[in-house]
């Protein structure tokens, strides 16, 4: 039986992204996503809860994040869960959950307008590149 790994989120940038390279030169992008669920409880009242999602990007795609997205703007990310550990600087053994984006595409308006010569598409093939490294824990920058 096939199993299947994938996550759609539609979000707003928590914070500008960040491009760094693995010792062997390959590009990678870490954004934060935030995501918001409402509702009614009980009483009537409105609840809301604000979800936080990292965000990987590998290869040209890094790039091209770098250049267009940046704080606030709204995204739809298409990717799958990846779960990381590693051991801190103290030795304390840590754990991540990220999403591997494959598929990235600008959504809204960043300030009201579209950015002068942000494309209007989808950022990437809706594939992962060819060139995209197998990596292990050691090559990842944070």
């Amino acid at each position: 039986m096939a199993s299947v790994n994938k996550v759609i989120l539609i979000g707003n940038l928590g914070r500008d992204p960040e491009i760094r390279f693995t010792p062997g030169g390959a590009q990678v992008c870490n954004f934060t996503l935030a995501t918001n669920e409402q509702w009614k409880d009980k009483s009537g009242q409105r609840q809301e809860r604000t979800e936080w999602h990292r965000i990987v990007v590998w290869g040209k795609q890094a790039e091209i994040c770098k250049e267009y997205l940046a704080k606030g703007r709204q995204v739809y990310v298409e990717g799958s869960l990846q779960t990381r550990e590693w051991n801190d600087r103290d030795g304390n053994k840590r754990t991540t959950t990220e999403i591997r984006a494959i598929r990235i595409q600008l959504l809204g308006r960043a300030d009201g307008a579209r950015a002068e010569g942000a494309p209007a598409g989808p950022i990437g093939s809706g594939a992962p590149e060819e060139t995209d490294p197998e990596y292990t824990d050691d090559d990842v920058p944070f």
